[in-house]
């Protein structure tokens, strides 16, 4: 009696303890989120349940890798099985050996038996990722191990702990239970008495195990069991990508964007606690692919460092449990992390062992997140915590969104440090500062004139480009913005623009010298004042000459005009991308693509295209309806396409380490043996070309975008030059 009283005393003991842990873990972190800034944000219930659904329950991200997702599938569903497994077992070991009275009994420990291999099975596998394959995007420390061991040893004591009951209750082997009755042939040697003590000892141990397991969950990177379906299900309804709008008239702002940690919001804060470490997004980052300072997971990692080391100064809640065991460190900040990557770990551009690789800049924060001797509230986010070097190295492609299994959000962080850095700050790289301030004066990148802007429409022979105050009965305007006006190369895509809407019937017109630049590149550098201006300043123009079809051959531009534009007035307006309206002429038989055209072509997505606006279909099916087309598809393309690096800004900005993401994506496009690479975006264009050139192919290997290739099915051969 004394025992069993003695028993249930500890067992209470022991759990309510881990509990009031567990909870002391979760309940500091939360007062930490809550330091964040509040946002009301617009939520879509039954979108927000269909992800949840599809990513949380359905893996749909995690399948993305189909052995890892298979693998994690295994596991979140195996420990779903087995919490009934373990509610069984400490009844069992509370009720002095009687299992729970539950029908279909030998079924249910069957399949807890086959479950618990499974999970063994699987947790094994990713051990062998981890460190036998060693997959660069995963970390080999400490860390991880320790998750390994303790799901081994759960396991273990699971089936050792069934294997002894066996013996103590003289149960004979069954094909129920086929794992436990190996393990009760190999104790048969014990009595009744020595086999019911050694049960209790794997039976404590179980629940040892399983408690510290417990209390490790928040205090690790498995807190993603708990955030990640909240973050999920909190995540954004509106399109994805868009940006959040300033308001800048706001008197009472002290700042813009962010320049502490307090500044993120909170619903950023709990994607810092939802990551899981993944490196699936470093694994497809353009920066991290060509040995740039910016890791998309260690961006996150880093906020959610320094948000857990500010956040128990300012709470005075120790994130660690139990406080006494675990006392708070040293703050992490980046040690000498000024030092340039290329040098230090790439040396020559020819080190690359293959087209991308990202064990540089693994390399790099592993060696410079580091304990350090300030204090968390003395630390600059940007500058201790955020490089500048990393924060400018983003292209803002959203491939780590799209890849990411928690639904975290990188690009808005890094938006938001811009916007620090930028309107409080003027701090800019001097590129990009050049670009802002010919925007700013003449309305685009170069600082041509404003009124050269129509100045191209002379270019095309005898074919009429009016402009509103000539056709205003238009149909459609054509937003040719900046790279379509001013740049050489990309005039040649609004002339097959203009020749193909002529040949359709279509009504177009342009504004001509009133056309303004959409905005795109200051709002993705952090210059949202410039971007509100250029915005409110085209809108303006819109109503004027009531616009209410826009075409665009600048995905920038599209996404730009039909997803942001409406945040500041735009109304009743239909933005298309020029391969939309190609498509559909095509398909009413306006557009006749009759001349064949010999090509071997691989297509490149744009990002502003393809991963913000879901814009696959419709370039290859104009590709795939031209005579003598041969399209081939890259390892990388649509979702998982990668960037040509020309986004974020960093069409105007030199890239200073590494290697170059053109070249790196021009040589993806050159493993399909094409003869010419196609796109459907002026940037992407131009740094195909660039990089066809860099490789010394552009005899070879021709770069078109896709209105020039349907140019010349309609017309015949089309001179570029």
């Amino acid at each position: 009696m004394f025992w069993s009283w003695m028993h249930y005393f500890l067992f209470l003991l022991v759990v309510g303890y881990a509990l009031m842990l567990f909870y002391k873990a979760v309940y500091h972190r939360y007062l930490y989120v809550k330091l964040g800034q509040a946002e009301e944000r617009p939520f879509d219930w039954k979108k927000r349940v269909r992800e949840l659904v599809s990513q949380g329950l359905g893996h749909r991200k995690l399948l993305k890798d189909r052995k890892s997702g298979v693998m994690h599938l295994v596991i979140f569903y195996g420990f779903i099985i087995l919490q009934f497994g373990a509610l069984d077992l400490i009844y069992t070991g509370l009720s002095g050996g009687a299992p729970l009275p539950i029908p279909g009994y030998a079924a249910f420990g069957l399949s807890q038996e086959i479950t618990v291999l499974l999970i063994l099975l699987a947790t094994g596998y990713a051990a062998y990722r981890r460190y036998g394959e060693k997959l660069k995007r995963l970390k080999r420390d400490w860390k991880p191990s320790i998750v390994i061991f303790l799901i081994f040893f759960l396991m273990l004591t699971v089936l050792l702990s069934l294997g002894l009951h066996r013996v103590w209750m003289g149960h004979e082997s069954s094909a129920y239970a086929p794992v436990s009755s190996i393990v009760a042939a190999i104790f048969s040697f014990l009595s009744e008495g020595g086999a019911k003590a050694v049960f209790y000892t794997f039976w404590w141990a179980h629940l040892l195990i399983l408690l510290t397991f417990l209390v490790y969950i928040p205090q690790s990177k498995h807190f993603h069991i708990i955030t990640a379906p909240i973050n999920i299900f909190l995540g954004q309804s509106r399109t994805a990508g868009r940006l959040r709008k300033l308001d800048l008239e706001n008197e009472e702002a002290e700042s813009f964007g962010v320049g502490k940690i307090e500044d993120f919001n909170q619903k950023q804060m709990l994607d810092f606690y939802a990551c899981v470490e993944c490196g699936r997004c470093t694994n497809v980052c353009p920066a991290s692919n060509t040995g740039k300072l910016l890791s998309p997971m260690h961006l996150i990692m880093k906020l959610r460092d320094h948000l857990t080391e500010k956040g128990a100064v300012i709470t005075s809640k120790s994130p660690w449990m139990p406080a006494l065991v675990f006392p708070i460190g040293n703050a992490h900040s980046v040690v000498n992390g000024h030092t340039q990557l290329q040098h230090r770990y790439t040396g020559s551009l020819s080190e690359f062992s293959a087209i991308t690789d990202i064990a540089p800049t693994m390399a790099w924060q592993k060696e410079t997140w580091l304990p350090s001797d300030k204090k968390a509230e003395e630390m600059a986010l940007i500058g201790d915590v955020m490089t500048a070097e990393e924060i400018w190295a983003c292209t803002t492609c959203r491939n780590c969104e799209d890849q990411c299994p928690v639904a975290n959000e990188h690009v808005d962080k890094i938006i938001d440090l811009r916007r620090h850095l930028v309107l409080m700050e003027g701090s800019i790289p001097q590129e990009g500062q050049r670009a802002m301030q010919n925007i700013e004066r003449q309305g685009n990148p170069w600082g041509i004139s404003r009124n050269d802007r129509s100045k191209w429409a002379e270019e095309i022979g005898g074919i009429p480009v009016p402009t509103v105050k000539d056709n205003p009965e238009f149909d459609i305007l054509f937003f040719v913005g900046s790279m379509g006006s001013y740049d050489n190369r990309s005039r040649k895509i609004s002339r097959a623009l203009v020749r193909l809407m002529n040949e359709a019937g279509i009504s177009f017109a342009i504004l001509g010298n009133e056309e303004k630049n959409s905005g795109d590149t200051p709002r993705r550098m952090g210059n949202e004042l410039l971007f509100q201006q250029l915005c409110q300043d085209n809108i303006a123009t819109f109503k004027k000459y009531g616009v209410k079809r826009i075409v665009t051959a600048c995905p920038h531009t599209f996404n730009t005009l039909k997803n942001e534009y409406p945040a500041f007035g735009l109304d009743g307006v239909e933005v298309l991308h020029h391969t939309q309206l190609l498509e559909e002429l095509i398909r009413k038989k306006k557009l006749i693509p009759k001349y064949t055209v010999n090509e071997r072509i691989t297509y490149h997505d744009s990002c502003y295209l393809g991963r913000y606006n879901n814009v696959y279909d419709q370039p290859r099916n104009i590709l795939r309806v031209i005579p003598g087309v041969e399209l081939v598809e890259m390892e990388r393309s649509r979702e998982n396409g990668m960037c040509c690096g020309a986004g974020g800004g960093m069409m105007w900005m030199e890239e200073s380490s590494g290697k170059r993401v053109n070249v790196a994506r021009v040589e993806q496009a050159l493993l399909t043996k094409p003869t010419m690479i196609s796109s459907a975006c002026p940037f992407c264009l131009t740094m195909l070309e660039d990089g066809t050139k860099q490789k010394e192919v552009e005899e070879q290997v021709k770069a078109r975008d896709i209105a020039e290739i349907l140019e010349q099915a309609v017309f015949g051969p089309v001179s570029l030059n």
